[in-house]
């Protein structure tokens, strides 16, 4: 598969990630990986702070607790933004008529999604707790089956690796929904079995058993239940032994035609896998070359090989 037949997934990301220098210090984030996934991508860029018109460069703002409220103020200028950032954020977000994933900037008071700075008031040195920013904390409340990270946590490779095969897998989710053909979700559900299978084997069984009912449900119901669930099978990381469960399910149907010395190599191969003494991928390559081999088109379709386009493998 080429970097060119994967889908361009819908993509909110924040515009001082490379750009526009926004920030408010009217500097720039240079972020490569950000760039090379955007490229891939349909981006939609977004400065909430910059849009309720704050200004460049501008004093900070901060979040902070009062009473039971999350305020958004500016202490400089002693100026209360909360409302004006939330029907910001209404607003926007409201109007995304397809969105697949968001990549927002990590410890803004603004986008940030886990890892804000919340202060007992405008004027502390010391924050009570961390949170997520009045823009962030809307996206997380408004799209819980989109694939959403910031910049900094992209740079852990698991982390990234769940992103990615989530983001584009939504984009050609999208695809499915919007030709309106229960074929193409049978299609899809088949091609992306062993890769569910090794983040979450609950969430195939589940989606397998939709999927058989498809004709039971309007589309559009069964879209967004899908969806919805797909998103939740691959909400974390996948484990070391999932991984090595679903190699050896891929490993199966191809099995009978290799010689016992090749099987023999392979189990060798994930024993070591399951030892933290090989990339998944040397063995994600060998059981594609062997489906490769013996012609075998189901395997050699299946997502669990290429989630993502090439150009975004670190």
């Amino acid at each position: 598969m080429t970097d060119a037949s994967f889908p361009r997934p819908v993509l909110v990301v924040s515009r001082c990630l490379g750009f526009e220098p926004v920030r408010y210090n009217a500097q720039i984030v240079r972020d490569d990986f950000v760039q090379r996934l955007s490229a891939l991508c349909q981006p939609v860029v977004v400065c909430p702070e910059v849009e309720i018109g704050l200004g460049v460069p501008r004093p900070p703002i901060r979040l902070v607790q009062r009473g039971t409220a999350v305020t958004v103020v500016q202490p400089e200028t002693g100026r209360d933004v909360t409302d004006a950032m939330r029907d910001f954020a209404e607003g926007f977000l409201g109007g995304l008529s397809v969105v697949d994933g968001f990549v927002l900037k990590s410890r803004s008071p603004s986008c940030g999604l886990r890892d804000v700075k919340l202060f007992d008031d405008a004027e502390s040195p010391t924050p009570r707790q961390k949170t997520a920013g009045a823009f962030g904390g809307q996206v997380l409340a408004r799209f819980p089956d989109a694939a959403v990270e910031d910049e900094g946590r992209l740079h852990d490779e698991l982390l990234r690796e769940r992103f990615l095969t989530l983001l584009f897998g939504l984009a050609r989710l999208r695809e499915v929904a919007d030709s309106g053909e229960r074929a193409a979700l049978v299609d899809f559900h088949a091609r992306y079995k062993y890769l569910m299978m090794a983040y979450e084997e609950i969430g195939l069984r589940e989606l397998g058993r939709l999927v058989a009912g498809v004709a039971e449900l309007p589309w559009e119901e069964t879209i967004a239940r899908y969806r919805a669930r797909f998103a939740r099978t691959l909400a974390r990381p996948a484990r070391t032994r999932a991984h090595v469960n679903a190699l050896q399910h891929v490993f199966g149907p191809l099995s009978e035609g290799l010689a016992p010395r090749e099987r023999v190599f392979f189990l060798d191969r994930l024993e070591q896998l399951r030892a933290g003494a090989l990339p998944l991928g040397e063995a994600l390559t060998l059981l594609r070359s062997w489906a490769l081999r013996f012609e075998n088109d189901y395997v050699e379709r299946q997502a669990y090989f290429e989630p993502y386009p090439r150009a975004l493998v670190a």
